[in-house]
């Protein structure tokens, strides 16, 4: 597997964003979703021969605020390891940038994944996780 900061293709993203069921709240068009892609600070691709599984995106002022988006690994791949290595990338691009706030948006069945990367849960009425300052 690779792990890079290309982005992938458009269709490719497309492709792998629509495993996750978000298009049918969102009903981005394939323009709209890369657009998004290419605004983004860093991004992180995993492709395994020529196939996306696995991204993951960060927006963010490079300074105070960080949030990380968009975590999506291919339903087949899932438990290999590959959404760590992303989450772990991600969050090491805002520790060398010295970010002191790292927020997210995870889906709520997925909340266990990211405790165990060091997030927490925020009070009900803030929606998302967060890492406190390291």
């Amino acid at each position: 597997m690779i792990y890079t900061e290309k982005l992938p293709t458009a269709e490719q993203f497309y492709e792998l964003f629509e495993t996750t069921g978000w298009n049918k709240k969102y009903e981005l068009t394939i323009e709209e979703l890369y657009l998004a892609l290419e605004n983004s600070w860093y991004t992180i691709s995993v492709f395994d021969n020529e196939q996306l599984v696995g991204f993951g995106r960060i927006i963010c002022d490079g300074v105070v605020h960080a949030l990380i988006l968009d975590v999506i690994i291919h339903p087949e791949r899932q438990g290999e390891g590959i959404g760590k290595n992303v989450m772990d990338k991600l969050v090491a691009k805002c520790k060398k940038h010295k970010i002191r706030d790292i927020q997210l948006f995870s889906a709520k069945d997925k909340a266990g994944f990211y405790e165990k990367l060091g997030f927490k849960n925020r009070a009900e009425n803030a929606p998302g996780m967060e890492m406190e300052k390291f």
